[in-house]
Order: structure tokens, then C-alpha cells, then sequence
């Protein structure tokens, strides 16, 4: 059997790390991959996602802490948009309030910009790019999303973010009403990091 393929996530948080192990058991069992947070993460120069797409953030933070790191670093950056707010939050989602800002806080933001708004004006998507780089060298960087639409009022206690407030008419739920289970089928999350370890199974 195969070893397995140990894969560093650019980030202090073990929170997301846990999501992504869930990721990693359901999603690809023919590679098998350790993933680990880089030590002393806190204490690693830090990189500053200014870019204007999510595939920039994720690949120069990637690129980034790969060079600063042993082994292969992956990195995500990931948000909702919103075409009829020209795309907003966009990157800009975990800032869209400011810094310090609760989720309650951006949900209530969102909601107040898109007053007045019906139909397809409410359409919406989650979008996560994740990029793996080693030694400053990019492997892959890969894309998904999931769309649904913003209701009018929260729905739901699960998940995080803008997930109470986004339908997913295919479950005829919010993602903050989704099992653990359903949001790492169906979210753009769990759809990314399965082509980042598809691609990377058919390099090895």
C-alpha cells in the first residue's frame, strides 16, 4: 500500500484542519494524506491576501509559506458572491464588515444591501480555490463552487460565515442546516480540496 502523502495547510487554525482531515476520509480513499499544521505557524512571516481572486490568495499564500516550510503547504481562500452586488463580498468576505466583525454582523451587512431584492437578484455562490505548492513552486491550484441563493432571514444553527442565510435548493436547505456530511458533498469547500487530491493522486 501507498504511504501516506503528509500535505502541510497554511494556517494556525486546527478547526479548518479538522474540516479538511473530514474532507480528506471521504473524499479520496485510494491516496491516502496526512495533513498537519506547519509548527510554530504564528511565529512564520505572515502573508497578506490582497489579491483580487480567490485562486491569487490561495496560490501566493500557498507560495508563501511553502518557501518557509518543509513539505508540500496547501492553502485555501474561499467566500460568497453575490452577482447583482457586482460581486461583493467576494474576497472580501471574512472583511466585508471590517476586522473584529462577527458573523452575525456580516450576514446583517448582506442583508441590508440586498433589501428590495427578488428573484434571480438574490442569486449567489460560494467559491473556495485551493493551491499546494512546495519550495515556492506552485503544483496545482483548483477551483469550485456551489450556488444557491440569500434568503431573507437567517436559517439554521450549524456551519459558519453566510451559510444561515444561504439556500441550497438542491437539499431545499441553508448550509447552516446541512449534516457534516451533506455540506462536505455538496460544499465548494469539500468539491476543491477532491480535485486538489485528485490531480495530486495522478502525479504521484
Amino acid at each position: 500500500m501507498r504511504a501516506p502523502v503528509k500535505l502541510y495547510l497554511a494556517s494556525s487554525n486546527p478547526g479548518k484542519l479538522g474540516e479538511f482531515r473530514a474532507l480528506a476520509a471521504a473524499a479520496a480513499p485510494s491516496l491516502r494524506v496526512e495533513l498537519e499544521l506547519p509548527p510554530r505557524f504564528d511565529e512564520l512571516p505572515s502573508f497578506d491576501e490582497n489579491a483580487p481572486t480567490f485562486a491569487e490568495n490561495a496560490a501566493g499564500k500557498a507560495l508563501h509559506y511553502s518557501r518557509l516550510q518543509e513539505g508540500m503547504v496547501f492553502a485555501d481562500d474561499s467566500g460568497l458572491v453575490v452577482p447583482a452586488l457586482g460581486g461583493a463580498p467576494g474576497v472580501h468576505s471574512a472583511r466585508y464588515v471590517g476586522p473584529g466583525a462577527t458573523n452575525a454582523q456580516r450576514i446583517e451587512k448582506l442583508l441590508c444591501e440586498m433589501r428590495g431584492m427578488t428573484g434571480n437578484e438574490r442569486d449567489a455562490y460560494f467559491v473556495c480555490a485551493i493551491a499546494l505548492a512546495q519550495k515556492g513552486r506552485a503544483i496545482a491550484v483548483v477551483t469550485d463552487r456551489v450556488d444557491g441563493e440569500i434568503l431573507e432571514s437567517p436559517r439554521g444553527a450549524g456551519g459558519f460565515g453566510y451559510d444561515p442565510i444561504f439556500y441550497f435548493p438542491a437539499l431545499k436547505k441553508t448550509f447552516a442546516e446541512l449534516s457534516a456530511e451533506e455540506k462536505n458533498q455538496f460544499s465548494h469547500r469539500g468539491k476543491a480540496f477532491h480535485k486538489l487530491l485528485t490531480a495530486l493522486s495522478s502525479m504521484l
